[in-house]
């Protein structure tokens, strides 16, 4: 975008160049492969989050059909059976923390500050860093597919015995399960230092006006699932260190030769596994709750009450974990008070199923393809709740436990719940992000495709459960009676991958020959929708006023009282010298590679190669936070203004999380509105 100032605002000098030693240099690329490398703006970032994740769910996929064909019919010989354990662990894996997390991650970098009127989030190298931490956790998860060890075989619930340093030596080689622990280390400090992140954007970074009852509920789901992941990680570190020492080091956490508990490992994963289960759900809520009301021409029904329930949702969450381990024998009292709490979380859950049906009543529906999609999150939501209710009951789950039962409800939740949203928020928001309009004709197909084969596939998985067929089966024989219904799976899968292919070969051709979208085209209600298409790199050239909980639908129908309070703001706020943005970092990326390092060399017992990764990783730390280092902040040219220094504070957040939530985001510089168009800026696109 080309902007011309007029000769009337100020203008300052810029000073001479700087000479800085070469390591100090910032990157100033904003086209290519160094401009994403050393990208700190939020958007960009998004993007790197959402196509990593796009890539490991098309892996995921991949790896689910594999296993399809395996069960398609009885005594198969089409894996083995160690490639088929390897498979279901990765698979699981794979959808959870690589797929449907950083896909909903994705959404939170780019929608959320757009949301909140920010122009980046609190900590912009510490976003950067998050995804690379990300990525690093990512590689270290799937290196096994490339050794000769293989990878884990353990379930992604890796629950004890099978993670011992005995079983895995026998079945997938002693460095396969240290692979896993790692990357899901290295996964979980990406999660808590993006969560920290949001936290203290959504707290501090609000527009004027933008109170917390204002806030658009995908912003309020963002903030809540945040401090899930806060809250909940804890646990599976406390757990995953102590399976290392058991592997590394001969403790005995979890094995019963040297006096262990393995039940305390289901104890520790459970505390983080059911909150988990809503921090994948929650977002998928809150996109649901931005689709309903645009295509549904009105306000959102009882948004305090959605909001509220999610909450409440939140904290419920930590108080049925046991409801996984009926079958373990804890006795009575405790199996009562979980079987309780169980079906206390559904009420919540059912409050916002209410408030959606509400914002459809009465309302003028339009049937677009994100609309369709959130219908059909609805619907097979509703499904997997049912099927969760019954598991509450302990008489009903004693039955059903490790059962194909259990594999059908979970998929009901997580992919005709989290997937089928977030495939409508792709579709929603692609017209904002990429400045294109996709066909309603192939996206409706894509979705009747897709829901076709979703409940061919996992529909008849209920009946095998019922019929006793065992989860993690890897042949069974053909007079179990359990032919057909795995046959029938296996046709919905393939049916399921068309329908995924159809969506995303479609988003594909529509990125580079799809027509130029109009600016709102879905005549939206929340910020984001004020923006061009794609937003510039710092968001708002004024930072907006709100006054109302659908802002932008304010500002549509107050136009004359929003436009003078835009001059009156830019007048009153150019003499700061126009928008300064974050600039651009190697240093999360060495940072990163130096945490990916250590990490492989402490899964292969490397322990001189971990403590060079760990020394890399210390040296990108320091590298980011001495004054010498910086930013000369990318400014714009809205004005020309002059680069300014700024302190940064980000280093201290890596090691001090909690500090996180009391100092205040001056990584990034000051980044007072500009002039906008109405006072003599003119703007070519």
């Amino acid at each position: 975008m080309d902007t011309i100032a007029p000769a009337s605002l100020p203008t300052h000098e810029a000073p001479a160049a700087e000479k800085r030693p070469w390591i100090f240099t910032r990157p100033t690329a904003k086209t290519g492969l160094i401009s994403w490398l050393t990208t700190v703006d939020h958007k960009r970032v998004g993007l790197m989050y959402g196509f990593s994740a796009l890539f490991f769910f098309l892996v995921g996929g991949f790896e689910a059909l594999l296993i399809r064909i395996q069960l398609a019919v009885p005594n198969n010989t089409f894996l083995q059976h160690q490639t088929y354990n390897e498979l279901f662990t990765m698979h699981a894996t794979t959808m959870i923390f690589l797929a449907v997390m950083p896909l909903s991650a994705a959404f939170f970098n780019y929608i959320m500050p757009l949301q909140i009127g920010a122009r980046d989030v609190a900590f912009p190298r510490l976003n950067g860093f998050a995804f690379w931490v990300f990525l690093a956790g990512a590689i270290i998860l799937n290196v096994g597919w490339f050794i000769k060890a293989g990878s884990p075989d353990i379930g992604w619930f890796g629950y004890a015995p099978l993670t011992s340093k005995a079983y895995s030596s026998q079945f997938a080689g002693d460095i396969s399960t240290d692979l896993w622990v790692m990357g899901l280390q290295i996964l979980g400090v990406s999660s808590v230092v993006g969560s920290l992140n949001f936290i203290v954007t959504i707290i501090n970074l609000r527009a004027p006006g933008m109170t917390m009852m204002r806030l658009p509920v995908f912003t309020w789901m963002t903030l809540i699932t945040a401090f899930l992941i806060i809250l909940s990680f804890p646990a599976i570190t406390i757990a995953l260190v102590e399976l290392m020492m058991d592997r590394n080091f001969d403790t005995g956490f979890f094995e019963i030769s040297k006096g262990g508990l393995p039940i305390l490992w289901q104890h520790l994963f459970w505390v983080f596994g059911h909150p988990e289960v809503y921090i994948l759900i929650l977002p998928a809520m809150g996109i649901i709750s931005e689709i309903l009301p645009t295509f549904s021409r009105k306000p959102l029904f009882g948004y305090p009450i959605v909001v509220f329930s999610g909450a409440c949702i939140g904290f419920l969450g930590f108080g049925v974990w046991s409801h996984h381990m009926f079958t373990t024998g804890m006795g009575a009292v405790a199996t009562a008070a979980f079987s309780l709490a169980t079906m206390a979380i559904a009420v919540p859950t059912g409050v916002k199923i209410f408030n959606w049906i509400g914002t459809l009543w009465g309302g003028h529906l339009k049937m677009t393809t994100p609309m369709m999609f959130a219908l059909g999150f609805i619907w097979m939501f509703m499904m997997g709740g049912f099927s969760g209710v019954m598991h509450a009951a302990a008489p009903a789950d004693a039955q059903q436990q490790d059962s194909y039962f259990v594999v059908a409800h979970f998929h009901y939740v997580l992919i005709g719940g989290s997937v089928f949203a977030l495939l409508a928020g792709i579709h929603y928001w692609f017209p904002l992000i990429f400045g294109r309009t996709v066909s309603e004709f192939w996206g409706k197909l894509s979705f009747w495709v897709i829901f076709v084969g979703f409940n061919t596939t996992f529909f008849p998985m209920h009946f095998l459960g019922l019929n006793g067929m065992p989860r993690r089966t890897a042949v069974y024989d053909g007079n179990m009676g359990w032919n057909s219904p795995n046959f029938i799976a296996t046709i919905g899968a393939f049916i399921l991958g068309i329908g995924i292919a159809i969506y995303f070969v479609t988003m594909v051709y529509t990125l580079f020959k799809g027509p130029k979208a109009a600016r709102d085209p879905w005549d939206g209600r929340t910020l984001e929708w004020a923006l061009p298409n794609p937003p510039p790199e710092y968001n708002f050239a004024v930072t907006p006023s709100v006054h109302a909980r659908d802002a932008f639908w304010y500002e549509k129908h107050h136009r004359d009282e929003i436009a003078r309070e835009k001059i009156q703001h830019a007048r009153s706020e150019s003499e700061h010298g126009g928008i300064h943005m974050p600039s651009q970092s190697w240093f999360p990326l060495l940072t990163a590679i130096g945490m990916l390092v250590g990490s492989l060399f402490l899964a292969n017992h490397n322990y001189l190669g971990a403590i060079s990764g760990g020394g890399l990783t210390i040296l990108g730390a320091y590298l980011w936070s001495p004054k010498a280092q910086a930013a000369t902040t990318c400014t714009p040219n809205l004005t020309p203004t002059a680069k300014t220094p700024t302190p940064s504070t980000e280093l201290p957040l890596i090691f001090l999380f909690p500090l996180s939530l009391y100092l205040s985001p001056s990584s990034s510089p000051p980044i007072p509105p500009t002039p906008t168009p109405s006072i003599g800026i003119k703007t070519k696109d």
